[in-house]
């Protein structure tokens, strides 16, 4: 397996974070790391997501931050040059598929059908965001989707609809890699700066995880 993928395996949650203040960053970034979670998906749904990139791929370099909501041949390349490790998307998007490979960076494509799973697959993609999940059928909608292709090694990453209420389950599905969490730094705790909640909820993790 990817080193990448092997890093996000072993803490099992990646943070889906969306961001417009470029200030946030850093104290963000010493949250999750104080929290014992130094991952960061920064999702291109704000303009200032290459710049939080690139800060943090800078000044954070202990922190593992990827790139979110990569839908674009432009968010692709600016992901990489900000210095994001990896890539994810919602969707089956062979542009931005073609330049990932090209870029050889890691990406992890979206598929929430039978149909995308193959045509992922027989693009070499063995991890896949799957996505919206809770809207998609949550975790019985996904231990169905696995059955047929579980001998593929495909491997998940379930976002949308995923807390903290329900991360255990998720987790105890052996196809699932690890969960995308939105719920583990809003827009409205990055904004208020509740940065001690954030280090809190990190930590519930790593104790769900642990168990």
């Amino acid at each position: 397996m990817h080193t990448l993928f092997e890093t996000i395996e072993k803490y099992r949650v990646v943070p889906v974070i969306a961001i417009d203040d470029i200030s946030a960053a850093l104290p963000l970034a010493d949250a999750l790391l104080e929290g014992g979670l130094p991952l960061a998906e920064i999702t291109f749904r704000t303009q200032a997501a290459a710049e939080v990139i690139q800060t943090l791929a800078e000044k954070r370099p202990e922190l593992c931050v990827g790139a979110g909501t990569v839908l674009t041949y432009t968010n692709v390349h600016d992901a990489i040059q900000a210095g994001a490790k990896f890539g994810v998307a919602p969707g089956l998007n062979a542009e931005t598929i073609d330049l990932a490979e090209s870029m050889e960076w890691t990406f992890i494509p979206g598929v929430c059908t039978p149909s995308e799973i193959e045509s992922a697959l027989a693009m070499n993609f063995t991890v896949l965001k799957f996505f919206p999940a809770g809207a998609m059928g949550g975790i019985p909608m996904l231990k169905a989707l696995s059955a047929p292709y579980a001998h593929t090694g495909v491997r998940f990453l379930p976002t949308g609809g995923v807390s903290e209420s329900n991360l255990a389950d998720y987790l105890a599905l052996p196809t699932v890699l690890a969960c995308g969490g939105t719920w583990i730094a809003s827009k409205n705790d990055i904004a208020e700066g509740n940065w001690e909640q954030i280090k809190q909820r990190c930590q519930r993790i790593a104790e769900i995880v642990g168990q």
